[in-house]
């Protein structure tokens, strides 16, 4: 699917970020791809969905969120990818603040 890497970070234009900020970096991209993917799908479940998938998701059973996720939303990966598009976007047009922001933290 994706992955999200140094060279992840180089496609942004965060290479320039030091080790420390890039896992930060990597690790809130992360979570922010999972919270907008989590709410998109949301939006589509009914009452009943939400509360079986919540089961997986407090469980922490991620092979069973995931089968469930592949057999009630088959498009849930274009989701996904969807929203990785949006947030690079959004990254990408930020990455001269970011790694300023982050120099200014350093100096």
């Amino acid at each position: 699917m994706f992955k999200l890497d140094n060279n992840f970070l180089k496609e942004l234009g965060l290479d320039e970020l030091p080790a420390e900020e890039k896992n930060k970096m990597l690790a809130h991209v992360y979570e922010t791809l999972e919270m907008r993917v989590g709410m998109k799908l949301a939006e589509q479940m009914s009452d009943e969905q939400l509360d079986e998938f919540e089961g997986y998701v407090n469980k922490d059973d991620q092979k069973g969120a995931l089968k469930w996720l592949e057999t009630n939303f088959p498009n849930y990966k274009q989701v996904v990818a969807d929203e990785l598009e949006a947030l690079k976007t959004e990254i990408k047009s930020n990455a001269d603040e970011i790694i300023a922001a982050s120099k200014e933290q350093q100096g």
